[in-house]
């Protein structure tokens, strides 16, 4: 209970001031995407908060609207490689700025500022099953152990979509599953303090590879080795 009352408090000051102190990224961030681009400022996106409660999530739209009769475009399922991100939009994304109307879904009590990165309705009742049904028991997040994995080792460094499902997103659900068993004030310090740090070696120190951290590398290990003994 104390830590559920401590974690909100944190989630509502933060969010706060968060979004003052960031006011002239938002404002710089709507002029870039409309000088760079037709149409809304904000991408909307439909996902499932605790207990599998739907509602709308808010990013900066980093890429141009989908044009399905222009040849090479993607839709928004694809995870990598998309060809309808714009140059401002590639920057949000490395620098998380597209994530910052995200601040607002927190306030009003849909996200936290530490959970596992939010996911659709559909992803959630496949995906969240069985040793997995824990992750819709918390509130997604802005930052937690498998959003770092993708950060670090996913998105920006996988080229293809094949292997980003094959490889990426089965670790990101076990390091979600992973957090769920583990979550703490510690645990929730560390997510903040690592995700600063990413950004900033990825976007001021443009660093691409990254080693393992010890939970990254029991969910590699805890993943592959249940898929050997699966196929064996």
């Amino acid at each position: 209970m104390f830590y559920h009352i401590v974690k909100r408090s944190f989630d509502i000051l933060s969010s706060l001031a968060a979004i003052i102190l960031t006011s002239p990224v938002w404002l710089i961030s709507i002029i870039a995407i409309k000088v760079s681009s037709k149409g809304p400022v904000f991408y909307k996106s439909y996902r499932v908060c605790r207990n599998n409660k739907p509602f709308t999530m808010y990013k900066f739209r980093s890429m141009h609207v989908f044009q399905p009769q222009k040849e090479g475009q993607r839709s928004e399922g694809s995870f990598v490689g998309n060809t309808r991100v714009f140059k401002y939009g590639s920057f949000m994304r490395k620098s998380k700025i597209d994530e910052l109307p995200q601040l607002l879904n927190i306030l009003l009590g849909q996200m936290s500022v530490v959970g596992p990165r939010p996911i659709s309705k559909e992803s959630a009742e496949k995906n969240y099953v069985g040793r997995y049904a824990c992750i819709s028991e918390v509130k997604p997040g802005l930052a937690c152990f498998d959003s770092l994995f993708d950060y670090a080792h996913g998105e920006l460094v996988v080229s293809d979509n094949n292997e980003y499902i094959q490889k990426v997103i089965p670790v990101r659900r076990e390091l979600a599953r992973m957090y769920v068993e583990k979550q703490s004030i510690a645990a929730d310090v560390y997510c903040i303090f690592r995700t600063i740090e990413l950004i900033f070696k990825i976007v001021v120190l443009k660093r691409r590879e990254f080693p393992y951290t010890k939970n990254e590398q029991a969910a590699q290990n805890a993943v592959f080795k249940e898929e050997v003994l699966v196929t064996q």
